[in-house]
């Protein structure tokens, strides 16, 4: 009894663990930006009314020199409330003093005040880069090939010829590194593919050293329920060495030594470029022993590399004979250090991949691919669920704060960069724009915005493991 109450409370403080390390993480990102709106609007003379950590009715406040401070609720980011720079009641709740009442402030302290947000939240992007370069970023070794590792019968990639071991060079044009994988999009060939708009598309690849090329018709799955449309795809997977993440104790593969962390290399004197190429080969076999070539790792300079025969049978509560191994789905991995500048240029790379990606008239990515707060605390917390989790949380902080700098500079009112454009239009002016009409502007467009979010939130939270019962 004690085994069976034990083993799911010590789940639940892990859960519980990672999700406040996601919230922690999150939130700093958040609140270290509206740390840059605050003093810079304390050190240019600015009224400060309010800086609140988190949304929501408050859970704690205190007024200190003139400022509330106060904790939300709802445990999503935070603001600073600053009249001055501009009417924001839609979102940040009645103000306290009239705008029209207060003195008036320059067009530049207004941008020093706005442009002060974006630059707190790369200075922090460029922090974490730091710390990146000196620990390493986990990089799997299907994240840096394009070499196929599986292709799925039947699908695109079959139908062209397309075949394990093949090495792809471009898609429609662009040259290519990798199939998939977190990064820059533009050299992967799922981007490439995704974001193609033509029927067929050009795929050139090197076979024993020759190079031809084929064409392929993407395809996109059919929309689940109600989510989020599926980009097309030829259907293929990366090369990456079958490595055991866990062994079903009393298997045929535990009776014949394998372990965790143990690579096979190879079945029946066929190198494997896949788990899936060997879950393939068990079922021609009809249940007879398979030849592996494995490769056992004592530490990063020191492994032995052995053979096993090893047959499949019937577990315990399982209709397919197995061998009983769980695969890590992310392979053989090791440590890349990536200087803080070039972390910074992918980022920003990436950002405009995107926007570029959904503003394209007949691109198939739109704006329900974006993700607002609920998917990228899902991100986050997968990340932490991950072996060296902390490691790719921390570059994907450098990813989300570029982001979250570069996006707040666009010049949209309620942005930043919108506050930035209308202190521009009062500087050619000479004369600050009428409450009236600058509050309309901001209120509409942060009724936009909220719609916006509602949008995107709405996608993120159909892609959540419980809402397909896992």
């Amino acid at each position: 009894m004690t085994l069976v109450v034990c083993f799911p409370m010590n789940h639940f403080f892990s859960v519980v663990g990672i999700f406040l390390e996601v919230i922690l993480l999150f939130n700093l990102l958040i609140v270290v930006h509206e740390l840059g709106h605050f003093f810079a609007a304390r050190a240019r003379g600015l009224v400060v009314e309010k800086f609140a950590v988190w949304f929501g009715k408050p859970l704690w406040s205190k007024t200190i020199n003139g400022v509330e401070y106060r904790l939300g609720c709802i445990p999503a980011g935070g603001f600073v409330a600053i009249p001055q720079l501009a009417p924001m009641e839609a979102l940040e709740g009645k103000a306290e003093n009239n705008y029209a009442d207060l003195p008036p402030v320059s067009p530049l302290d207004k941008i020093i005040v706005a442009v002060a947000g974006p630059a707190a939240s790369l200075l922090l992007a460029f922090a974490f880069a730091c710390i990146v370069w000196g620990v390493g970023r986990p990089v799997s070794e299907s994240e840096k090939t394009s070499i196929i590792g599986y292709v799925v019968p039947d699908g695109p990639a079959a139908k062209a010829g397309l075949l394990a071991g093949d090495k792809i060079l471009s898609v429609n044009g662009h040259r290519v590194t990798r199939i998939t994988g977190i990064g820059r999009m533009s050299d992967s060939v799922s981007w490439n593919v995704a974001t193609s708009d033509a029927p067929q598309i050009p795929i050139c690849i090197e076979r024993n050293g020759l190079e031809q090329t084929v064409l392929l018709e993407p395809v996109a799955q059919a929309r689940r329920g109600w989510g989020r449309k599926n980009l097309r795809q030829i259907q293929i997977l990366p090369a990456q060495t079958p490595m055991i993440a866990k062994v079903v104790p009393k298997s045929p593969a535990a009776e014949v030594g394998l372990g965790s962390g143990d690579l096979i290399l190879a079945a029946n004197g066929q190198k494997l470029l896949s788990p899936l190429a060997l879950a393939e080969l068990l079922k021609t076999t009809q249940n007879q022993a398979v030849t592996l070539t494995v490769r056992r790792r004592f530490n990063q300079d020191s492994s032995q590399t052995f053979i096993v025969k090893v047959a499949p049978r019937l577990l315990a509560g399982e209709t397919t004979p197995r061998i009983g191994i769980y695969w890590d789905e992310r392979g053989l991995t090791t440590l890349v250090h990536p200087n803080p500048f070039s972390q910074i240029a992918a980022s920003i790379g990436t950002m405009w991949e995107t926007i570029s990606a959904v503003l394209r008239p007949h691109s198939q990515v739109t704006v329900q691919h974006l993700s607002g707060p609920v998917g990228i605390m899902r991100v986050y917390y997968m990340l932490f669920e991950s072996p060296m989790g902390w490691r790719l949380a921390l570059w994907f902080s450098v990813v989300l704060n570029v982001n979250l700098a570069l996006l707040n500079l666009l010049p949209l009112p309620v942005l930043d960069g919108g506050h930035i454009a209308l202190a521009c239009c009062e500087w050619v002016a000479r004369r600050p724009l009428e409450h009236r009409v600058l509050e309309w502007i901001q209120n509409g467009c942060a009724f936009i915005l909220i719609a916006f979010m509602a949008y995107v939130t709405f996608f993120d939270i159909l892609d959540l493991p419980w809402m397909h019962g896992k």
